[in-house]
C-alpha cells in the first residue's frame, strides 16, 4: 500500500470527521432524557484499574483520594450510561473492590459531575493470572508462583496474579443474575475450525488451553419487560508474540466465539458454559456486544480481519456512523508516527498508543442486535481546547487510561 495514499485518505477523512464533530453537543444526553425517549445507554470502557500486585486496587480504593479512580469516575458521570463494561478491573473473590468503586467514587460528584448510581453489578473469575501448570510457552517449565512475566506467559491468560485485568458489568436496570453465563473454561480445542497454531503448543497444553484469556458473559439485563443481553469480553491483543501468531489466532478466535453465539442454533452448538449448558444464543433474542476486542477493522495486528466476524454479523445492527471522537482526529494528526500510514479514520479511534506502531486504533466496540434501534453514539475523547481534556491527556501523560469510553445508545422497544 502507498504510504502517500494512505495518508492523503486518511488526512481527508480526518478533516471531514472534524467538521462533522464540531457540530456534535459538549454532553450527550442524561439518562432522564433518553429514558424519556425511551432510549437505554450502553458504553464500554477499558479504565486501566488493574494492579500490579494482589489486593492493591482494594487498597486504592480503600479512600476517596485515588486519582486515577477519581478520574475513571469522572469520565464515568460525564457519559452516564445505563449499561456500563469496564474492562481491566482487577476481581476479588468478595467482590470488595467493586463496593469500594461503586461507594467511594462513583457516589461521590467528580470534577464537577454528578453522582451516578448503579444499583446492579456482575463480576466474576477470569482466566488471567490462572496457573495452568503447563509450560505454556516451552521456554523455562512450569512456572506457578504468581508474580512474574514468567508466570504470566503460563497462565490460562496473561497476568501476574489471578484476576488481574478482570472485568466489572454495572447497570441501573435489574440484572438476572441466575440467567448470567459465563465461558471460562470453554477449551480452545473445542471450537470447530479453530486457529491454535500448529506445532506451537505441546500435547499437553493444547488438551487444557481455554479459549478465553479473560472471560466471556452473557448478562441478561431486564428493561421493563424486555431482555437484553449485554455480550462482554476482553480477547488478548494480537500482539507480543511470534511467528506462529499464537495472540493474533487466539484474538480471532475470541472474537469468533460471539459470532458463533449469536449465529444462530447450528452454529452456536458446539459451545458450552461453565454450569455445562449447551449452545448460543436464542435465535431472535436482542443483544449488545461489548468490549475492549483489540483488534482495528483496518490497522493493527488482527488475523484475518478478525472484527469483521461482528461488524458484518448479519444479527448485528450497526448505527448508520460509528461512535466517534473530535480528540481522535486531533491525536493523530498530532502525534504523527505510525498514525499517518493508518487506512482507517481517526474519528472512531477508541485507544491512544501514540505514535508508535501500532499508533491509534479503533478496539473498544459497543455493537447493537436486529431488534435494537441505534440512537446517539460517541467517543469520549475530548480535544486539547476542552477542560474535559484533562481526563484523557496526550497520549505522553495518561492521567485515567489509553482507552476511551465509547458508548451507543438504543431503543429497546
Amino acid at each position: 500500500m502507498n504510504p502517500t495514499g494512505s495518508l492523503s485518505r486518511r488526512t481527508a477523512l480526518a478533516s471531514l470527521a472534524g467538521a462533522a464533530l464540531a457540530t456534535t453537543a459538549a454532553f450527550p444526553a442524561s439518562a432522564a432524557e433518553r429514558h424519556g425517549r425511551r432510549s437505554v445507554r450502553f458504553a464500554t470502557f477499558n479504565a486501566s484499574l488493574n494492579r500490579g500486585t494482589q489486593g492493591a486496587l482494594i487498597t486504592d480504593l480503600s479512600t476517596p483520594d485515588n486519582v486515577q479512580a477519581r478520574n475513571v469516575a469522572e469520565t464515568i458521570q460525564r457519559v452516564d450510561p445505563d449499561v456500563l463494561l469496564i474492562n481491566e478491573f482487577d476481581y476479588d473473590e468478595q467482590g470488595r473492590a467493586a463496593r469500594l468503586f461503586l461507594r467511594n467514587y462513583l457516589a461521590v460528584g467528580q470534577g464537577g459531575a454528578a453522582p451516578v448510581r448503579f444499583p446492579y453489578h456482575f463480576t466474576g473469575p477470569v482466566n488471567t493470572g490462572v496457573s495452568t501448570g503447563v509450560d505454556l510457552d516451552g521456554r523455562n517449565g512450569a512456572v506457578t508462583t504468581p508474580g512474574s512475566d514468567a508466570y504470566g506467559q503460563d497462565a490460562y491468560g496473561y497476568g501476574w496474579f489471578p484476576g488481574q485485568y478482570g472485568m466489572l458489568v454495572l447497570s441501573k436496570f435489574p440484572i438476572d443474575t441466575r440467567a448470567v453465563r459465563t465461558f471460562q473454561r470453554f477449551l480452545w480445542k473445542d471450537m470447530p475450525g479453530h486457529l491454535m497454531p500448529p506445532g506451537y503448543y505441546s500435547d499437553e497444553a493444547r488438551a487444557i488451553l481455554r479459549l478465553s484469556s479473560k472471560s466471556h458473559w452473557d448478562v441478561p439485563v431486564c428493561i421493563g419487560h424486555d431482555t437484553v443481553h449485554f455480550l462482554v469480553s476482553h480477547p488478548t491483543p494480537p500482539t507480543f508474540d511470534g511467528t506462529e501468531d499464537r495472540n493474533g489466532r487466539r484474538n480471532h478466535d475470541e472474537i469468533r466465539l460471539w459470532a458463533d453465539y449469536i449465529g444462530g442454533r447450528r452454529r452456536g452448538s458446539y459451545l458450552y458454559d461453565d454450569k455445562g449448558r449447551r449452545g448460543g444464543l436464542r435465535p431472535g433474542a436482542r443483544f449488545v456486544i461489548a468490549g475492549d476486542n483489540n483488534a482495528d477493522p483496518f490497522d493493527g495486528d488482527s488475523y484475518d480481519h478478525a472484527i469483521g466476524q461482528l461488524l458484518d454479523h448479519p444479527a448485528v445492527n450497526l448505527p448508520a456512523a460509528p461512535p466517534a471522537g473530535a480528540g481522535g482526529v486531533e491525536a493523530a494528526r498530532l502525534q504523527g508516527g505510525a498514525n499517518t500510514s493508518h487506512l482507517g479514520d481517526p474519528a472512531y479511534d477508541t485507544s491512544d498508543f501514540g505514535d508508535t506502531a501500532p499508533g491509534n486504533l479503533r478496539v473498544d466496540y459497543v455493537l447493537p442486535s436486529k431488534g435494537l434501534t441505534p440512537g446517539s453514539n460517541g467517543v469520549f475523547w475530548p480535544t486539547s481546547d476542552d477542560p474535559l481534556y484533562r481526563l484523557v491527556g496526550n497520549g505522553t501523560t495518561v492521567p485515567t487510561s489509553d482507552h476511551r469510553m465509547v458508548w451507543q445508545d438504543v431503543r429497546v422497544r
